[in-house]
């Protein structure tokens, strides 16, 4: 993977960023030697992103299949999530 320090960003900008994506996928931003930061195009963010909410929505199929919810009206959700039961 690519790494960009954080003082090459200042002096050259996004095209230090840019150029380094040409070539690969991600590049990592290095601020006082440490790694940062990483930096995708939007359309692979956008990808990672729609991969979490697949893995969101599996996890919650899991919990009702294992019986892990709970079924209960507003009033009493309400009622137990700001601690007045």
């Amino acid at each position: 993977m690519n790494t960009v320090t954080a003082n090459e960003l200042k002096t050259k900008g996004v095209s230090a960023v840019a150029d380094r994506l040409k070539v690969d996928e991600e590049v990592i931003i290095s601020v006082r030697g440490q790694d940062r930061y990483v930096v995708v195009d939007v359309e692979k963010y956008a990808k990672l992103r729609e991969y979490e909410l697949i893995v969101a929505l599996q996890e919650a199929k899991d919990d009702v299949e294992e019986g892990r919810h709970i079924t209960e009206s507003v009033a009493d959700h309400m009622k137990r999530i700001t601690g007045d039961l």
